[in-house]
């Protein structure tokens, strides 16, 4: 009989550019493999790999008492329904709902990842300040019970969680990233014309989308008529989205294009000569890693999971975090300089190949799941 192995992911089109190969790799070798999500549109795309899909009503942006309640209670069901030999949690909420559930419908092995830390951690806001020292509490309380691990992305954050005792460093497992496509995503030549700084992300205020903003409004003030593309669409259930009005503002005032979210990231690496990312705090961001393979140098802030796949004066450059200053400053060295962009270009697509593949992950992912079938 085939191993059932279910994921819970809070939305399809998360599950579907983060999760979806390691889930066909997993049907691959052998697993019945199930998807628990809150389904908005990519249900056919979901169900066209042979999966099972059970729609879920757990509300990422909510938190209150009573919607957490409600999560849990469907998260028992489904899983007593389904009866998962393991089930893999991907991000906060499933996580820290999933992992309690889990333990009550008697799941054998239970996978809890992290892709970063999230709104809470990356924040400042007196709501995120509050709600900290609550999480790392429910940390303690279900990520260190029965047979499971707990998958993070970077050094940083797996020194967080030891010095802060939220799990005893056996039960962690580092596995970087989601992976790459390396083959899709493949060298790319640099554009001709205007010089051109590409960010792909969800338009989120903790990715330093005004602090790019400001600093190419100071690049233009002294002349220098530097190029950025935003491509990425609104998150409004994410507490940090920056209003619509507000990018267009921007747009308006010449400072940015915004593609809103775009299919095929390829398009958008094909007229940048440049990937940046200023973010408050990152898991291991995917967009860099993208961009790395299609051979762009990177520039980012120096925080956790972005100086994992940014080599400072190797592959690209690394500056202070809500600091537009000096990130412009580094925007305009790198664009003015196109023989330091090629060298850190191909570093980038070394970098990627060599360490940060999907076959990789996929490999290491798979592995774990395996030891802990056989210790439940």
């Amino acid at each position: 009989m085939k191993r059932r192995l279910l994921f819970v992911v809070t939305e399809d089109w998360y599950f579907c550019s983060h999760r979806l190969a390691l889930a066909r790799a997993a049907r691959d070798a052998g697993y019945d493999v199930w998807v628990a999500t809150r389904v908005d549109q990519h249900e056919q795309k979901i169900l066209a790999q042979g999966f099972q899909l059970v729609p879920l009503q757990m509300e990422r942006s909510s938190l209150s008492l009573r919607s957490q309640w409600r999560a849990l209670r469907e998260l028992t069901r489904v899983y007593r329904e389904v009866k998962p030999d393991i089930v893999h949690h991907v991000a906060l909420k499933p996580v820290l709902l999933g992992a309690m559930a889990a333990q009550r419908a008697k799941v054998p092995a239970v996978v809890n990842a992290l892709a970063g830390l999230g709104f809470v951690f990356a924040s400042e806001s007196l709501q995120a300040r509050a709600l900290r020292p609550l999480i790392r509490m429910w940390f303690r309380r279900v990520l260190n019970r029965g047979n499971a691990r707990l998958i993070l992305q970077n050094p940083d954050d797996v020194r967080m969680f030891i010095d802060n005792k939220l799990i005893t460093a056996e039960r962690i497992v580092m596995i970087r990233g989601s992976g790459v496509d390396v083959r899709h995503y493949h060298v790319l030549p640099e554009p001709q014309g205007k010089l051109t700084v590409a960010l792909v992300a969800r338009m989120l205020r903790d990715k330093g989308i005004v602090e790019l903003v400001e600093a190419a409004r100071l690049l233009h003030s002294q002349g220098r008529n530097v190029r950025v593309i935003l491509a990425g669409g609104l998150d409004e259930l994410n507490p940090s989205c920056l209003a619509e009005e507000e990018i267009r503002a921007w747009e308006r005032e010449g400072l940015v294009e915004w593609w809103g979210e775009v299919e095929d990231v390829r398009t958008v690496w094909a007229q940048a000569h440049l990937a940046v990312l200023p973010s408050y705090r990152e898991g291991l961001p995917k967009c860099l890693l993208e961009a790395a393979a299609c051979g762009r140098a990177l520039l980012a802030t120096d925080v956790p999971g972005c100086r994992e796949i940014v080599r400072d004066e190797t592959n690209g450059l690394l500056v202070p975090v809500r600091a537009s200053a000096p990130l412009a400053r580094a925007m305009w060295r790198l664009l003015e300089d196109e023989e330091r962009r090629a060298r850190m270009a191909q570093a980038s697509r070394r970098l990627v190949v060599e360490e940060f593949s999907q076959e990789k992950v996929t490999i290491e992912t798979l592995a774990l799941y395996e030891k802990l079938l056989i210790n439940s």
